[in-house]
């Protein structure tokens, strides 16, 4: 059971960056809480908490930081695994999903065989800020015929509102910490 002690555990293990990528900017790095094995055991455990009683057939990590945590929570609720990509970083035929960012477009691939129809799957990131890379992951798996039943992060930037564009198009939301900050 996570308890108060636990999310203060890993909000304490994630450093802050101020002025990246650029100035204005404070980074919320979590290299600093994966390698605390305790801190990464509170996060694990917290997702897994969350869709243990879900039938999930595919975690889908995004690149990258969602591999860290897609990989070993697929394990831990007997599912496989879809790597969500920038473009050009997958070997056989992809779809793509093109979507808005504050200052322009950017794209995100997957393999076009790796979902069916009826698949479900849980979509995962680090962190959660506009909702654009997850939204975008969650289309393309609607794309397959698969359903995006879940999308977890660790960190949810709540001024950004991320949250209502995924749940508006009917997918769970989950955050282990918020953040009052943009």
């Amino acid at each position: 059971m996570m308890t108060t002690d636990c999310f203060n555990y890993v909000r304490e293990h994630i450093r802050e960056v101020p002025d990246f990528p650029k100035k204005g900017i404070l980074f919320l790095d979590i290299t600093t809480a994966v390698k605390d094995n305790v801190a990464m055991q509170y996060m694990l455990d917290f997702l897994f908490e969350n869709f243990k009683d879900e039938k999930v057939d595919y975690v889908a990590g995004i690149e990258s930081r969602g591999f860290i945590f897609g990989a070993a929570l697929a394990y831990k609720l007997k599912a496989g695994f879809i790597p969500i990509r920038k473009p050009n970083k997958l070997p056989a035929e992809t779809i793509k999903e093109t979507y808005s960012l504050e200052y322009g477009t950017d794209t995100i691939e997957m393999h076009s065989d790796a979902l069916k129809t009826g698949d479900r799957v849980l979509v995962i990131d680090d962190l959660l800020a506009t909702g654009g890379t997850a939204a975008a992951a969650c289309n393309l798996i609607k794309r397959t015929g698969a359903e995006p039943i879940g999308a977890a992060f660790i960190i949810e930037l709540d001024p950004l509102k991320g949250r209502e564009k995924i749940e508006t198009a009917g997918v769970k939301v989950v955050s282990m910490l918020h953040y009052d900050i943009d």
